[in-house]
């Protein structure tokens, strides 16, 4: 999945959804420090959490490591507190996402996600939330 482009389709939608829900119903803390996700939202997902002191090739290293650890082209999102803006961990993350998706030749989706919303950094599109609530379901 390359850059995320509107329309988003429902089942993408609704895997972008599930991301920025978990965030906002598991981790109460008041700062959320920046974790790396690879996998699918909601599915099986590996995390790792960031560390401002890693350079460009540890990071390019660690999600080539956790990308051949994969069979699917997964999604690839960070999960942190604050706006939806450009953070300094966002940006430290996207380059080695797309170098190491690059190196194993797949196209990855990479977007922000905070307790309100995500974004794709690299095309600015987004989607927020006042309050994010579980939907009930209808039998």
């Amino acid at each position: 999945m390359p850059v995320l482009l509107a329309p988003l389709e429902f089942a993408e939608r609704r895997l972008l959804r599930t991301a920025v829900l978990a965030l906002a119903t598991a981790d109460h803390r008041r700062h959320v420090p920046a974790t790396l996700h690879v996998g699918l939202p909601g599915g099986e997902v590996t995390t790792v959490a960031d560390d401002p002191g890693w350079d460009h090739g540890l990071r390019t290293e660690i999600v080539g490591a956790v990308l051949r650890a994969r069979r699917d082209p997964p999604w690839v999102w960070v999960t942190r507190s604050g706006p939806l803006t450009l953070q300094d961990a966002d940006a430290a993350w996207l380059g080695p996402t797309l170098a190491a998706a690059a190196e194993r030749g797949i196209d990855v989706a990479y977007v922000v996600v905070t307790r309100h919303g995500w974004t794709d950094p690299r095309s600015g599109l987004r989607q927020e939330w006042k309050r994010i609530r579980q939907r009930s379901r209808r039998g």
